[in-house]
């Protein structure tokens, strides 16, 4: 049967009709859905106009508190001039401050940490940077009497030797950690003493670049370091540790050399202790004559001899079966620069390689079970309500948490290393 032509106008207007029903529900829908999508318009744009108005009421803030600095910085001898150059076009870094929380929720063991200051990549590197610079390192050490391997050992724990010295406009860095109180006034001090720096013409605006904390240089000086400690090692005419090695290694032997470094004394050495040695707190806590712990049976791990002359004291991070140290007063002025065990140890072993030296004798206890931080926090403040001084609760055994556990250890009967450990941390709780 042959039905197309008769059939074809009835099909067309079929589907004519479901078009404009088609058409119809569209439109209805669209009508039914305008006053939503207005609504959620309008949402979004008072969300927006929110956010500009809360972001220019803090902007507005800020620029109050950069402006209520400006006293303070002409008291100091900065200018208006300085001072507008200085600020122009900073803004509030919400980043800078966000860096102050970011902590580990767990401290590395020291192993880890010296893994990665003390590296064969890095040993390598300080070894170039010592033979490269040799003539400055030299200078330094016979002009301030501060050895060159120790130099050596914080420009390479600080910047890599200068690789990388920081990309944050050190103004605005510290105006923002100030804005926000962090550890109260300091960084507004650090702030003027910035603005000083600038005032002096050692350095412009444009090249005041650091950390997000402030540190400047191959050698991270805060704002006041450097101006009391930085030199002009190379006669440029001006300060210069951003781009001048030379610059940076004078004023870290300066700032050494000031805080007490002492000439012929090393910062230590590592040390195997007799079977049987009768460990003290005292060992740990007060210095003696190194012949007294020759005397004792203490020997130094490379075989040489002891020093003739000056006194040193214990140093145990990871118990008796890690490496032990005898290290001097010099090893804390090391610790003024950044007052951290693991980062002074990684200075000191890091210029010895730098120099030639060894690697370490003994092994560290890698395979011991490391105290969670929130089982630090409980010993911490298990040893506090027993009446020892072991600083904040922070859940990190430092210099005065590893004094406290030595004393504890020694008044319990028990070795007085100093060392954190389950089994210690489960004699506590009985």
């Amino acid at each position: 049967m042959n039905f197309a032509e008769g059939a074809a106008p009835t099909l067309f207007r079929a589907a004519r009709a479901t078009r404009l029903v088609r058409t119809f529900s569209i439109l209805g829908a669209m009508l039914l859905l305008l006053p939503a999508a207005a609504a959620l318009a309008a949402s979004h744009a008072k969300t927006k106009v929110a956010s500009h108005v809360k972001t220019t009421a803090a902007d507005h803030s800020f620029q109050l508190f950069i402006e209520s600095v400006w006293p303070e910085a002409r008291a100091h001898g900065v200018s208006r001039k300085t001072f507008d150059l200085a600020f122009r076009g900073v803004t509030y870094d919400a980043k800078v401050v966000a860096n102050t929380n970011a902590q580990a929720e767990f401290v590395k063991p020291i192993w880890e940490y010296l893994a990665s200051a003390v590296s064969t990549n890095r040993i390598e590197r300080a070894e170039a940077a010592a033979q490269q610079y040799q003539s400055w390192l030299s200078k330094a050490q016979h002009k301030f009497g501060v050895d060159a391997s120790v130099v050596t050992g914080i420009w390479g724990m600080e910047t890599d030797f200068g690789a990388f010295a920081g990309s944050d406009y050190v103004i605005r860095a510290l105006a923002s950690l100030a804005y926000v109180h962090y550890r109260g006034d300091y960084f507004k001090d650090e702030l003027i003493a910035a603005l000083q720096i600038l005032e002096e013409g050692d350095i412009t605006p444009a090249r005041m670049k650091g950390s997000w904390a402030g540190a400047m240089g191959q050698t991270q000086f805060m704002p006041s370091s450097f101006r009391e400690y930085a030199v002009d090692f190379d006669g440029a005419g001006r300060r210069d540790i951003w781009t001048s090695a030379p610059d940076a290694i004078g004023s870290t032997a300066n700032y050494l050399a000031k805080h007490g470094w002492i000439l012929g004394q090393p910062w230590g050495f590592e040390v195997i202790l007799p079977e049987g040695f009768d460990l003290k707190d005292a060992d740990s806590s007060h210095y003696a004559s190194f012949s007294a712990f020759a005397e004792r049976g203490v020997k130094r791990a490379d075989g040489k001899a002891m020093p003739q002359s000056g006194e040193a004291e214990l140093l145990i991070t990871a118990g008796l079966k890690g490496p032990i140290f005898l290290v001097t007063p010099n090893f804390k002025v090391i610790k003024s620069y950044n007052n951290s065990t693991s980062y002074a140890l990684g200075v000191a072993l890091l210029g010895d390689r730098a120099m030639g030296g060894g690697p370490l004798q003994a092994a560290w206890p890698i395979h011991d079970p490391q105290l969670s931080a929130a089982q630090m926090r409980e010993m911490q403040t298990r040893l506090k309500k027993m009446g020892y001084d072991v600083g904040e609760l922070d859940g990190k055994i430092g210099e005065s948490g590893r004094a406290a556990l030595r004393a504890y250890q020694e008044k319990t009967g028990l070795i007085p290393d100093g060392y954190p450990t389950l089994v210690l941390l489960s004699k506590m709780r009985k």
